[in-house]
């Protein structure tokens, strides 16, 4: 694959304007599919199974079998619609959307196409800067998911260079909600960080109402990502492209700033976009071309004649408007102030995208800031070092342990994250961590006192002036014994036994 040319960004933007757009798709967490009664894979962990073991002939679109709408996806995607606050279409309908490919048994996926059971929404994002912006929300819409293909023999993964691939249906029928953007203008240098903060918006509802688990890396989250750039001051729409499948909310902010320097480059030389999906590569960064991209025509969407129109009653709309949680921007107003963040303190939160994480932790027992400290201090670093999103790394439950244990003295802050390390590595929980590696702090002060008499005794310079007074000298025999003991000394307890062991 060819490296493509970039300019530089600061300079596209000079040179351009981005517009933005995005198709997030949500996989509901239902028993059963949308349009079938397989156990669907999204609620039960994305354990899929054995290949081709969670169907039914309705998935598989056999002759003869026909589609019965999951009453729980039709509410769900209600919910959803008005938390975005849209509009609830009094009549909606499912069509066919017809296209060929491996992993679409039927040749047609079922989705809504011109009427929708949700439109016209809104949601606000808030950048790091504290600047928001709104984002107008066109639509969002039901449909099933389509299987997954394995692409074998290659060495990406990729169906380019694979040998063969096979075909998995465990995914098709999944229900999903695709939540569609009108045209975003205006964020300018902000666009990739707007995109993130978008797609972070929308997982935090989505968590919020509980219709799905929302983990991207799982799949359960997934955002398209169109962009296109205009001439500044031309007035004039460019050619978009639409980079499929991203599954993180860094890398939905990289491929963004990746798409706007690639096209600048094509478009001051006087090339031109091709209008296509464009597939996001996590391990070197980059794009790559997909296929061209289809108009709605071309997908010769038509009613779905085994399916009746969706007709919500009034009652039903206002039932799920009043079950609505806590809308988000209130939210992260509640939990500032319930943690006693400062706004520096909670911005550094918000900039992590770990929220959720954090509040999830502090549920599960421990302090809001020593929260905040592990999840955007050492498991954001070693999220950075992967590449991978934080949450993805360790759980919530996980984090509220190991910080128990070093509340409970079992475990000294360096000891911990030796622990965390392990548990990233898939070493168990924390407890399991600790006594697999012996990582457990030493309650017995006779080795303590063994180590600060050795560490007194190779500086008598350093022990004359904690004599005199100068107790900040004592860092250097602290220092020395948390070295000799290999972090598994309580410091609070050694420079406590050095002041007294100083003066004898």
């Amino acid at each position: 694959m060819a490296k493509a040319e970039l300019m530089d960004y600061d300079r596209a933007i000079e040179l351009f304007e981005p517009v933005l757009g995005f198709e997030v798709h949500v996989e509901l967490n239902t028993q059963t599919k949308m349009f079938s009664d397989a156990p669907n894979p999204a609620a039960l962990g994305n354990v899929h199974g054995e290949p081709n073991t969670m169907i039914t002939p309705v998935d598989l679109g056999l002759p003869g079998s026909l589609p019965v709408v999951n009453e729980q996806a039709i509410k769900y995607s209600i919910s959803l619609g008005l938390a975005l606050g849209c509009e609830i279409a009094p009549s909606s309908r499912f069509a066919r959307k017809n296209y060929f490919y491996p992993d679409l048994a039927k040749n047609y996926q079922i989705s809504q196409f011109d009427e929708p059971i949700a439109f016209d929404g809104s949601v606000e994002v808030e950048l790091a800067s504290g600047k928001k912006f709104t984002v107008e929300i066109e639509r969002a819409h039901m449909e099933e998911d389509a299987g997954k293909l394995t692409h074998v023999g290659g060495a990406t993964g990729r169906i380019q260079g694979a040998e063969y691939s096979l075909v998995d249906y465990n995914r098709a029928g999944v229900p999903l909600v695709e939540i569609v953007t009108q045209m975003i203008t205006g964020a300018e240098a902000d666009a990739p960080e707007l995109a993130k903060a978008y797609v972070s918006a929308i997982r935090d509802i989505v968590v919020s109402l509980g219709i799905s688990e929302a983990k991207m890396e799982r799949g359960n989250l997934r955002c398209d990502a169109n962009i296109s750039l205009s001439p500044r001051g031309s007035g004039k729409l460019g050619t978009r492209t639409e980079t499929k499948n991203v599954n993180s909310l860094r890398s939905v902010e990289r491929a963004i700033r990746y798409e706007i320097q690639r096209q600048a480059a094509i478009l001051e030389k006087g090339g031109t976009i091709i209008q296509e999906t464009r597939h996001w590569h996590e391990d070197t960064g980059v794009t790559s071309a997909g296929r061209p991209k289809s108009d709605a025509d071309d997908y010769r969407y038509f009613p779905e004649p085994d399916l009746l129109p969706v007709e919500p009653s009034l009652e039903l709309i206002a039932e799920l408007r009043a079950a609505l949680p806590e809308a988000p921007a209130l939210r992260r107003k509640r939990l500032k102030e319930s943690w006693g963040f400062t706004d520096l303190e909670f911005q550094d939160v918000l900039n992590s995208g770990l929220l959720v994480e954090v509040e999830e932790t502090v549920a599960a027992g421990a302090s809001a800031a020593q929260a905040r400290k592990w999840w955007t201090g050492e498991i954001a670093r070693l999220a950075n070092a992967a590449g991978a999103d934080a949450s993805s790394l360790v759980s919530p439950l996980h984090v509220s342990e190991l910080v128990a244990m070093i509340e409970n003295g079992e475990l000294t802050d360096r000891l911990a994250r030796q622990v965390l390390e392990g548990v990233v590595a898939g070493e168990g929980s924390p407890a399991d961590v600790t006594k697999a590696r012996g990582l457990v702090v030493i309650s017995d002060d006779g080795p303590l006192i063994a180590a600060i008499d050795e560490a007194l005794a190779a500086q008598p310079d350093v022990l004359e002036k904690i004599r005199d007074g100068k107790v900040q000298a004592a860092g250097a025999i602290i220092g020395a014994v948390m070295k000799a003991m290999k972090g598994t000394a309580d410091a609070a307890r050694v420079r406590e036994l050095v002041l007294e062991r100083a003066q004898q």
